[in-house]
């Protein structure tokens, strides 16, 4: 079992950034992968990033890629998003989430593949 928990939400003009926290709990963080994915008001959850559990892979969907940058902190079992140059579209529920560590490409991009999540954080971007 892991426990996920999320922070570093809130409220930012575009433009600008906020980088978001979750640690973890319950089973050794270099033994799973994270993905974080986002949910807007009337969509479907959709992948943002993931990041193997060594941190040696990362991907990203198409929408943040150069602007969001994920990466883990194995000693202190916490992975981060930051996310730069945010825009409106941005504005969404934010969710860290855990998968096995062995997990094919396709794997981390889809929410499917995890079986462990966070609480989620709210992101709102005013224009």
């Amino acid at each position: 079992q892991v426990q996920l928990v999320e922070s570093g939400g809130g409220l930012v003009q575009a433009g600008g950034s906020l980088r978001l926290s979750c640690t973890a709990s319950g089973r050794t963080f270099s033994t799973v992968g994270m993905g974080w994915f986002r949910q807007a008001p009337g969509k479907e959850r959709e992948f943002a990033a993931a990041i193997t559990s060594s941190g040696g892979s990362t991907y990203y969907a198409d929408s943040v890629k150069g602007r969001f940058t994920i990466s883990r902190d194995n000693t202190k079992n916490t992975g981060y998003l930051q996310m730069n140059s945010l825009k409106p579209e941005d504005t969404a529920v934010y969710y860290c989430a855990a998968t096995n560590p062995y997990s094919s490409p396709y794997i981390f991009r889809t929410p499917g593949g995890y079986p462990y999540w966070g609480q989620g954080t709210q992101v709102t971007v005013s224009s």
